[in-house]
């Protein structure tokens, strides 16, 4: 359902007063603040950080072990924690409801502009 005139006009002014009082909640409604290229980074720390686990292994130092599970694991959340705000951007909306339905068309009879 489309809206009115009035409506986006009312929208233009809320965004306009949002983004003049906090400019950090408006980057990060826009999605700005997940990256690409960290999530990136994210992955090659979790293969650096399995290579020197397997190495702490081989080599039979316990220390280097745990540095690389820290290393995979700081990966891990830096490349999820990036990936799902970009996997959030890409994702189509759901179809209505009959329930929302059903209040798209009160709203329709209440407002008919």
């Amino acid at each position: 359902m489309p809206l009115s005139d009035h409506e986006k006009r009312l929208l233009a002014e809320m965004e306009e007063a949002l983004a003049a009082d906090d400019p950090r909640l408006i980057s990060t409604f826009n999605g700005k603040t997940p990256n690409r290229s960290r999530a990136v980074i994210g992955f090659l720390l979790i293969v650096a950080g399995l290579f020197v686990l397997l190495a702490g292994l081989v080599g039979k130092t316990p220390l280097l072990g745990v540095f690389g599970f820290a290393i995979a694991l700081g990966g891990a959340v830096l490349a999820l924690s990036n990936l799902g705000g970009l996997m959030a951007r890409t994702r189509t909306p759901k179809t209505g409801s009959k329930w929302s339905a059903r209040f798209e068309e009160r709203w329709d009879r209440r407002n008919p502009d």
